[in-house]
């Protein structure tokens, strides 16, 4: 299933993450943002558990800024973990 959120605080707009039944990230799509390092990103983090990826990139800050794009995508697949039950 697709899910999309705008992240908050960050150069990009919008993320669309497809999650399979058993919550292991099948594509990452991101609008907006440094085109290169999320298209790293979005391979890195293809095949693992959102789960995993939470654990992974939550808490990393961009400068001074207090979020980055990695955190933001943590902060969104932990809200749809949540809604799924997971």
């Amino acid at each position: 299933m697709t899910y999309s959120f705008a992240p908050q605080g960050v150069c990009s707009r919008e993320m669309q993450v497809d999650l399979d039944d058993q919550g292991v990230i099948r594509e990452l799509r991101v609008v907006g943002g440094c085109h290169g390092n999320l298209q790293g990103i979005s391979a890195l983090v293809r095949g693992m558990s959102a789960k995993e990826a939470v654990e992974r990139l939550r808490g990393i800050r961009c400068g001074a800024k207090g979020t980055s794009c990695p955190d933001q995508l943590a902060r969104g697949l932990e809200q749809i973990l949540e809604q799924r039950g997971k």
